[in-house]
């Protein structure tokens, strides 16, 4: 009897030494069978497909879904878990998984990698399981989402051109615009910076004055864009580098960059030692204004007035519109909603704000 015994618990510690020793995916598996218990056999379970949790804008929404998918779990009405996919080719292959799976009751919030992913999201629709998209919205599958949560990319634009206008930025004025990349992203940020210069938008209800309002020829004339950055802060350093190079272009007052990191890149230029002195001394003279975007914590930080005091103590001005990652908690909680029974808006756009040096500690940033 007592070799029964003896026998049956080093099995039960083998089972359990087996189980901590187990693959990520097994361990995904049993969290999810153990949520799925505790909300009920038949819970809707909510897969979380987004990029890899490494760094900077999109890295940070991996952290932002697991928060909300640790809340969705822990009220115990449905299950969910995050899968993060390091490219879009892998999360084709996660969606082809999970309809091959062949479960009933599941639902799926997805930032797609890129555009390719789009038959993959087809065959989610085709297959009857509910979707939300997030950020990336592909205009060939969007009208079958629950839900297409995105920031106001339009809005970016608008608020950038609405904080220069403010500050003395009259209709001719000559402006630098810092590109992301070639995408419908840069395409509405560009275009809400002009439309709102044009008199045709409006940004935090207000459009602009009739005596600020430009033309469509002083918008041809007056604005350069530099092409596609790559959302890189290194790209747009040196790209900032090479334009002082040019003696010429020190009188530009109005830096538009399209991301916090290319705001950085700026920033970083003026610190270095990348620009001649008198070249530097002149642009400053200036009292140059730039503007980003996204809620980067770092350049939250130089509006705290935690860094850069140098630089941004000769600036007319510095600010950040919001575009936080944190969003995909908004676009998991419509999915819950939308289970639920409520109704959901499927053209979800989140408005932004201007976050300045005076109320930038009302805003949390992202590292």
């Amino acid at each position: 009897m007592k070799k029964k015994i003896l026998a049956a618990l080093l099995a039960g510690v083998m089972a359990l030494s087996l189980t901590a020793c187990g693959s990520s995916s097994a361990a995904s598996t049993e969290a999810k069978a153990a949520t799925t218990e505790t909300a009920g056999g038949d819970a809707t379970h909510i897969y979380v497909l987004t990029a890899p949790e490494d760094h900077g804008w999109t890295g940070s929404v991996a952290t932002f879904a697991k928060e909300k998918v640790e809340e969705v779990n822990g009220e115990g009405k449905y299950s969910a878990e995050v899968i993060t996919c390091e490219n879009a080719s892998y999360q084709i292959t996660q969606i082809e998984d999970i309809i091959a799976k062949g479960d009933k009751d599941i639902a799926v919030v997805i930032q797609p990698i890129d555009d390719t992913v789009q038959s993959a999201i087809q065959e989610l629709v085709d297959a009857g399981i509910p979707y939300v998209a997030f950020d990336r919205i592909i205009n060939g599958v969007e009208a079958s989402a629950v839900s297409n949560v995105k920031g106001d990319n339009e809005g970016i634009g608008a608020g950038s051109a609405a904080y220069f206008v403010s500050l003395g930025l009259k209709p001719g004025d000559q402006v630098y615009v810092y590109e992301g990349d070639t995408s419908s992203v840069t395409t509405l940020r560009d275009q809400g910076f002009t439309e709102y210069l044009l008199g045709n938008i409006e940004f935090d209800g207000n459009k602009i004055a009739d005596d600020a309002k430009w033309t469509q020829e002083q918008v041809d004339s007056a604005i350069t864009y530099s092409g596609a950055m790559n959302w890189s802060r290194s790209d747009t350093k040196s790209a900032f580098e090479t334009l002082m190079g040019d003696s010429a272009n020190t009188s530009i007052k109005w830096f538009y960059a399209e991301d916090d990191e290319l705001a950085m890149g700026i920033l970083e230029a003026l610190k270095g030692g990348g620009i001649d002195d008198s070249a530097k001394s002149a642009f400053l003279a200036n009292k140059p204004v730039i503007t980003g975007c996204g809620g980067l914590d770092e350049l939250y930080g130089v509006l705290r007035g935690e860094s850069y005091n140098e630089i941004t103590g000769e600036l007319g001005g510095i600010m950040s519109v919001t575009y936080s990652p944190s969003m995909i908690q908004t676009a998991i909680q419509d999915m819950v909603d939308s289970l639920d029974g409520k109704e959901v808006t499927q053209d979800h756009v989140i408005e932004c704000q201007n976050v300045t040096s005076e109320n930038v500690a009302e805003f949390k940033g992202f590292n």
